[in-house]
């Protein structure tokens, strides 16, 4: 299918792709497959004009009948799963089936916050004052920017996005500059449920186009009382100052680097399967990816050989392809700073398998991917590096395994692989590891949007998706009512007058 046809096939006419000033690169070959328009910046002022007014509208639109517009928008994304998942695949590398799976993602955000609108509740609290009732209400907080990465392009949009309109508030979505192609057939989809839907204000969400600066522009309006950015540390050092200064509300979903414990009673070719799509899956470009390997001194060097001999077996090439489990890294770039990363640990006493440049399609930043064995946690282990690296390491005791685990400044996804119950416990007790997001017998990648999503540290401490993460889209108030005849002051205060 022709590059055109699959655009076209996701709702987007050929005047959007042709004719604007930032060209999108294609990471499966490095060509350009559209020109897309940006967004100005002097335009920014009416785009939250737009939201404003739209929010003024939105939030005494009751909750359930929010959800309907977010049940369409599902029912859309059902129709047009296979051309979005193929837009996915064509701009984010993803191979087809992972391309597929951030759409159903999409599409059970979608479920999870169709429910949601009828469960936005608060607490009834007891009051210390007779005649008195006292209860938590919650409301629409205002204008929410998402800004998003490439490398889930769409299903962190929909994770914020569905919150929000249920929540009641407007939408502005900033895309990564690498990937605004589904960005625009998601907005396509939105579209038509808006229509479907009927009565939405104009400007509910928004898309805009471009770099840093309108970026910056919406982290630092105070007319957008929250922003959830998704991205790397760097970014999150320079959005949360801005957004904190003027005492604005951010999410933050920042780096990680993913580690799973490896210990003796485990069930190792369990572990295999696991330790294998979570290193390389998305080419190690998921904020979830394995990163690190810590594994029981009496087990390690036969499960390193297992390693050895499933990495081999990779199919590596064009993940458009039947078959391919390893697509390309995004652009160039991000291959030479993997390949870099590796000079390091070689240089920190690392033995490298695999690691290799690839030519899979000509023109695409192909790479094998690398299992590394280290002495120990050095420097460019602590370091994310956003590629299909693992790092491996020994250990002899569970604290020194969790020491490992915890030991990095990052706090995002951890996991286990253990029979025994004593230390599957440990791990996911206060005393075990540091993250948000801890398993047993399953690995770091892959989670469920029934969760809350999130980690600790260097990786932001927001929370999105399941769970309560809704009531950071909304302000709470909490509000008593006296029925009674007297006025009875908290606290036994006595002020008579």
């Amino acid at each position: 299918m022709s590059t055109i046809q699959t655009l076209t096939d996701a709702g987007l006419a050929k005047a959007q792709i042709t004719g604007g000033e930032l060209p999108v690169h294609s990471p499966i070959d490095g060509s350009e497959i559209a020109r897309v328009s940006q967004t100005p910046l002097a335009d920014l002022p009416q785009i939250l004009d737009r939201a404003e007014a739209a929010f003024h509208v939105w939030r005494n639109v009751p909750a359930p009948r929010r959800g309907e517009l977010v049940r369409l928008l599902g029912e859309e994304l059902r129709a047009g799963k296979e051309a979005l998942g193929a837009v996915v695949t064509l701009e984010a590398g993803k191979i087809t089936s992972e391309g597929l799976g951030e759409v159903q993602e999409m599409i059970d955000i979608c479920d999870f916050a169709v429910g949601l609108s009828r469960q936005l509740y608060g607490l009834t609290i007891a009051s210390e004052r007779p005649g008195h009732r006292m209860m938590e209400t919650w409301h629409p907080l205002g204008p929410t920017a998402v800004i998003t990465a490439f490398n889930f392009p769409v299903a962190v949009w929909s994770w914020n996005t569905a919150l929000a309109l249920v929540c009641g508030n407007p939408v502005i979505w900033k895309p990564s500059e690498k990937s605004p192609l589904t960005a625009m057939a998601s907005m396509a989809a939105l579209h038509r449920a808006l229509e479907r839907f009927g009565d939405a204000p104009e400007g509910l969400v928004q898309l805009v186009i471009g770099g840093p600066e309108i970026g910056d522009g919406l982290v630092t309006s105070p007319r957008v009382p929250l922003v959830s950015a998704t991205g790397s540390t760097r970014m999150g050092r320079i959005v949360a100052p801005k957004v904190a200064e003027r005492f604005g509300r951010s999410i933050l979903e920042l780096g990680g680097n993913n580690a799973m414990i490896v210990a003796p009673s485990a069930d190792l070719d369990m572990a295999v399967r696991a330790i294998v799509f979570s290193a390389v899956g998305t080419a190690g470009q998921r904020c979830t990816s394995l990163r690190r390997l810590i594994v029981h001194e009496d087990i390690r060097a036969g499960l390193v050989e297992k390693l050895k001999t499933a990495y081999a077996s990779l199919p590596i090439g064009d993940p458009r392809e039947s078959g391919t489990l390893v697509g390309p890294l995004i652009d160039m770039e991000a291959r030479d700073r993997m390949l870099a990363a590796l000079d390091q640990a070689r240089a920190e006493d690392g033995t490298v398998h695999g690691g290799e440049a690839v030519e899979a399609v000509a023109g695409g930043a192909y790479v094998s991917p690398a299992l590394v064995e280290m002495p120990g946690q050095s420097a460019i282990v602590e370091t994310e590096t956003f590629a299909p690296i693992l790092y491996v390491m020994g250990y002899q005791t569970l604290d020194e395994a969790i020491a490992l685990q915890n030991g990095v400044p990052q706090g995002l996804s951890a996991c286990i692989f253990t029979r025994d119950l004593r230390e599957a416990e440990t791990f996911v007790s206060a005393a075990g590891a540091d993250c948000g997001i801890i398993n047993v017998n399953i690995g770091p990648s892959g989670a469920e949007i029934g969760g809350a999503f999130g980690g600790e540290k260097e990786t932001g401490g927001g929370r999105e998706s399941g769970s309560d993460a809704w009531k950071g889209y909304m302000r709470r108030a909490t509000n008593t009512i006296n029925y009674s005849d007297e006025l009875p002051l908290a606290q036994g205060v006595k002020f008579d007058i």
